[in-house]
């Protein structure tokens, strides 16, 4: 792709073309950390609420956006929330996340669940999507974001969060078929989500396989890796040129087997350094991450260090500056302002 100077700076890095500095954004940077976001808690309880009623979610999306102009402005939501436009009954509880009412057991509940279809079920992300580009124009990216199959399927057969996955490990152990019909099924509805959210507006686009860690290697290549690159391929069929990230929670004995997916950027989180990731997946390799989010508990002094450190690891070229996962829910809002402040201006620091 040739140089687009209009174009926003993460949205550039994330093409590959040479860029200042890093780009900055934080997972999960809308949220509980924020008193904003705990005050518009109050006025709707719910998480479903406050992600599906397009003026709040898109008033919580722009938080960080008004406080710290980050590089990225995320679409505000969850990885289950198109589950319901598939037949899956689930709610998120405060503090527990996503709860699925009748978990995915049988052969005849898979044949029950309906392809998504995301201008009908999903009303909301059009509006959201929209605003959030009229508001940021070409200052910010706009990042949308889907789960991945293994890890959706997981919720839906778990039932909610597990330490363990044992009910889904069974299944795939005992009736591996039976999970591959789940698993093709949320491929196919993801990637149609992905390829709305981008109709919508979004410039780059995350998967997050949260649970994919959980798995060995072996076991991720028969029922995590197929199901993220049927996803990742069927977007490139009919959106090629938009940059796709893949994060997989856990994932330092994973990182060879991720750069075969189909996505553009992989997210590394702190469980490996970055120096080792770069030089694991070769210089070719556009890059996320890494720092610890436990970082931005520590010093000014203890966070600005974390930062050089990781962006002369990630080198010069191909690196979105981010956390390993979320910004947790305790961290001081001032240090996530310091954090922001410190990246960009790192081609003054570095």
């Amino acid at each position: 792709m040739g140089v687009s100077s209009t174009a926003p700076l993460l949205l550039r890095a994330a093409r590959g073309e040479k860029v200042d500095r890093p780009p900055v954004w934080m997972m999960r940077q809308a949220g509980r950390y924020m008193k904003a976001y705990r005050d518009l808690r109050e006025k709707y309880p719910s998480f479903r609420q406050r992600s599906e009623i397009p003026e709040v979610a898109i008033e919580v999306s722009l938080q960080p956006w008004k406080a710290f102009q980050p590089d990225g402005v995320i679409l505000f939501s969850d990885i289950v929330t198109p589950l319901p436009g598939m037949g899956i009954d689930m709610d998120v509880a405060e503090g527990k996340g996503p709860i699925i009412n009748a978990p995915i057991r049988t052969q005849e509940q898979i044949d029950q669940l309906r392809t998504l279809e995301p201008d009908e079920s999903l009303p909301f992300i059009k509006p959201i999507l929209q605003a959030l580009s009229q508001e940021v124009g070409n200052k910010s990216t706009v990042l949308g974001f889907v789960g991945a199959p293994w890890t959706l399927a997981a919720y839906a057969v778990e039932g909610k969060g597990s330490k363990t996955y044992s009910i889904i490990k069974n299944m795939a152990f005992t009736n591996p078929k039976l999970l591959d019909q789940l698993l093709t099924k949320f491929a196919e509805s993801i990637a149609k989500y992905v390829c709305h959210q981008i109709d919508c507006g979004a410039q780059v686009v995350q998967m997050f396989d949260s649970w994919a860690g959980e798995l060995s290697p072996q076991d991720y290549e028969i029922f995590a890796a197929p199901y993220q690159k049927m996803v990742f391929d069927k977007v490139k069929e009919t959106h090629p040129d938009t940059p796709l990230i893949l994060l997989v929670t856990g994932s330092a004995g994973l990182l060879e087997r991720m750069a075969k997916s189909g996505a553009d950027i992989l997210t590394i989180d702190w469980t490996v350094d970055m120096a080792d990731a770069r030089t694991r997946l070769g210089k070719q390799w556009k890059v996320q991450g890494n720092l610890d989010p436990g970082v931005l508990f520590g010093s000014q002094e203890f966070i600005r260090d974390r930062i050089l450190d990781t962006v002369r690891k990630a080198g010069d070229w191909g690196h979105i500056l981010n956390l390993g996962h979320g910004v947790l829910p305790t961290t001081p809002e001032e240090n996530v302002k310091f954090f922001f402040e410190t990246a960009k201006n790192l081609n003054v620091l570095v």
